[in-house]
């Protein structure tokens, strides 16, 4: 009997703070079999005091520092050899309140199943044994290195307004240390938004992060507008839709075996 391989697929899940993708991540968990979340937290830059002190704030929202990136990537190298995660692996993401966002339990259900079904034939004709590594982040697409090793790529673009409102009602979030953080009354303007616009400017043309279209920097990215208008997405709509990306995505590995 041929020896099972462990194959690891990547998915990133990217877009400003409060914008839904930890919620994405938990659903698209609830579905996936074999299935883990890296919140980018792992890789915040240490110490802290080497972060940036801009309008009298420690900026812990600037791509070009917020994030450890070498680590990062050594970290996803990591999980997508192995298969796992490492032994000292934390976060402190389950101590953060989130909005309950559900989707129909008919969805879930058919999704769950849906997959069980692809990954045992996978397992069964190929020998593989499929693992997902759900990677949540607010700074995914601004490394190359990092983006290179993501295998599927989702974007969730929500409008500023919107972002806005969600931030500044989060009373108290735990960073990567641990700590308590409660954003001082002007951080969204001066810190967050700034910080937000700067990291995905690249990404849109004309480097309009609201309503721009997409550009090349990030190869084979499914952007995903929950608010748009005319098309607005429940959360339903937006795991179905991640799911049916990442089911094409199995067939294709499988067809150009």
């Amino acid at each position: 009997m041929a020896e099972i391989q462990t194959k690891v697929i990547l998915v990133g899940l990217g877009g400003a703070t409060c914008s839904g993708k930890t919620t994405l991540a938990k659903h698209l968990k609830n579905i996936l079999p074999n299935s883990v979340i890296v919140h980018q937290d792992v890789a915040v830059a240490q110490p802290e005091e080497l972060l940036p002190i801009k309008h009298g704030y420690q900026d812990w929202d600037a791509p070009d520092c917020a994030i450890d990136y070498p680590r990062l990537s050594k970290f996803l190298k990591h999980v997508k050899d192995i298969g796992s995660l490492p032994d000292d692996h934390r976060s402190h993401d389950h101590l953060n309140k989130q909005t309950d966002l559900p989707i129909e339990a008919e969805c879930q259900r058919r999704l769950a199943e849906r997959f069980r079904v692809i990954q045992d034939q996978v397992k069964e004709s190929d020998h593989v044994n499929i693992v997902w590594g759900l990677i949540d982040g607010f700074l995914l697409y601004w490394n190359q290195e990092v983006i290179d090793q993501l295998d599927v790529r989702f974007l969730l673009r929500v409008p500023l307004n919107t972002l806005e409102g969600r931030r500044k009602a989060r009373q108290v979030y735990i960073t990567a240390k641990g700590d308590a953080w409660v954003d001082p009354p002007d951080y969204w303007e001066k810190i967050v938004l700034p910080a937000y616009l700067d990291a995905h400017r690249e990404i849109f043309e004309d480097g309009d992060v609201e309503n721009g279209g997409l550009t090349n920097k990030v190869k084979g990215l499914v952007l995903i507008e929950p608010e748009k208008e005319d098309k607005e997405m429940s959360m339903t709509d937006i795991v179905e839709r991640c799911c049916q990306e990442l089911y094409q995505f199995v067939v294709a590995e499988g067809s150009n075996k």
